[in-house]
């Protein structure tokens, strides 16, 4: 039986994702995805970047399973075992990391993951390390689409504490964890991919 679980969006999002990825992680070394969901994701990444190892975690352990699945079937072996992993809850279970990938989690969770991911990503990356977002995010206070702002009210029906965080709020958080917004990338579906780097100070 095939564990594996499809995502529509994962789908349609894990190329272009990609390719801001192959670009902005190392090219070698460890890679820790925050929220790996189905696992679609980083079986694309691992197959596409071999150099690289990545670590796959998801707080909802039902997910492991696929997550598993999905590295077998690419038979990649730079895809780690999945973790389970609430990003607010400290120690962290990975300790050092090049770079961390987090996608589609900081308006599925309360404000206080996207502290915890800021002050996780601060500590654990090395210097020149980095970060990378991806999701629907606000604008100068102002939502860049009228799906995006439906989007975040359904959002907040489902829970008052989820939402789309706005890029500059984020990157005062950030920035007091030493984590520098570096680039801004427009995505299909109103959504950004951002990259963070960790200031070699820090």
């Amino acid at each position: 039986m095939d564990a594996r679980e499809t995502a529509p969006s994962a789908e349609r999002n894990r190329q272009p994702i990609l390719e801001v990825l192959a670009r902005a992680l190392p090219p070698r070394g460890l890679v820790l995805e925050i929220g790996s969901g189905t696992g679609q994701h980083v079986a694309h990444f691992a197959q596409a970047l071999p150099a690289l190892t990545f670590q796959p975690s998801e707080m909802d352990v039902e997910r492991h399973a696929s997550i598993a699945a999905w590295a077998a079937a690419g038979k990649l072996s730079n895809v780690e075992p999945p973790l389970a992993f609430d990003v607010t809850k400290s120690p962290w279970p990975v300790s050092a990391a090049d770079a961390i990938v987090c996608i589609n989690v900081i308006h599925i969770s309360p404000w206080e993951a996207t502290l915890a991911l800021m002050a996780g990503a601060g500590a654990i990356l090395s210097a020149g390390g980095v970060l990378v977002t991806y999701g629907p995010y606000k604008r100068g206070g102002a939502h860049t689409s009228q799906s995006n702002q439906a989007f975040d009210a359904s959002l907040r029906a489902r829970n008052p504490l989820w939402g789309v965080r706005d890029v500059d709020t984020v990157a005062q958080v950030a920035g007091s964890e030493g984590l520098a917004l570096e680039e801004i990338v427009p995505m299909p579906a109103n959504n950004f991919t951002l990259v963070w780097r960790k200031s070699n100070g820090s």
